[in-house]
């Protein structure tokens, strides 16, 4: 009996954690997915792990296969927690960012991403060519991270003026900047609000971080009636 190839032990796998619940919720959360299996993030989290520790890493990224949403977003986690070095990680990501369709496989994947926390500058450069396409989510993906793991006082203006120059339709985009823009103003009010001032961000996009901004917590009472007579 011919043994199974690893892209078969993996597929099955996936269906075997499957949870047909979790598998309707979560397809709800994404619409125009249709080919989820419906594994749980931190079981999804788990495989991965198994498979940097038991597999040939390169060899499974190599082969991969991309017919499901699962199969997709264990790449990058693995991608994420292998023990790459910063030039082998980004060359896996060139290869897995155009298979990005989704908010959900962007936003996990960007989330493993651990090895940019002390290499910043290197994935700054990195980043740039993402930070100007055109594709929906190439760009959600650079201003996800730009979100993870940039906000520090090195990089604040920096991340100010490439959000003030993205102009892009994508509903996912709009909310990627609006949710990193809520996040700046929370941890550097003055520079954001003086963002926010110069009036250059579409009406959905002004309005959807103006509101990120209010539902916090650490805003005050104060700022957030202010805020709210900005709201075009």
């Amino acid at each position: 009996m011919q043994s199974m190839t690893l892209n078969e032990k993996i597929r099955k796998k996936l269906f075997e954690l499957s949870d047909e619940k979790y598998k309707k919720f979560h397809s709800g959360l994404c619409p125009n997915v249709d080919n989820i299996i419906g594994v749980r993030v931190p079981i999804l989290r788990n495989y991965a792990k198994e498979i940097v520790k038991n597999e040939d890493v390169e060899a499974y990224l190599e082969n991969a296969q991309n017919d499901y949403y699962e199969e997709i977003m264990l790449q990058g986690m693995v991608i994420g927690m292998a023990k790459f070095t910063v030039t082998e990680t980004q060359e896996h990501l060139k290869k897995f960012i155009p298979k990005i369709n989704n908010w959900g496989v962007c936003d996990t994947c960007v989330a493993g991403l651990k090895v940019i926390k002390n290499n910043k500058r290197e994935f700054w450069n990195f980043l740039k060519p993402y930070l100007k396409s055109e594709k929906e989510f190439e760009l959600r993906f650079s201003i996800v991270t730009l979100l993870d793991f940039y906000i520090v006082p090195e990089y604040i203006e920096q991340i100010l003026i490439e959000l003030d120059k993205i102009k892009h339709d994508g509903y996912y985009v709009k909310m990627a900047v609006a949710w990193t823009l809520s996040i700046c103003y929370v941890k550097y009010p003055a520079k954001t609000r003086m963002l926010l001032e110069k009036n250059t961000m579409d009406d959905f996009t002004h309005n959807k971080t103006i509101q990120k901004i209010r539902e916090s917590y650490r805003v005050s009472r104060e700022e957030k009636e202010e805020l709210k007579s900005w709201k075009r």
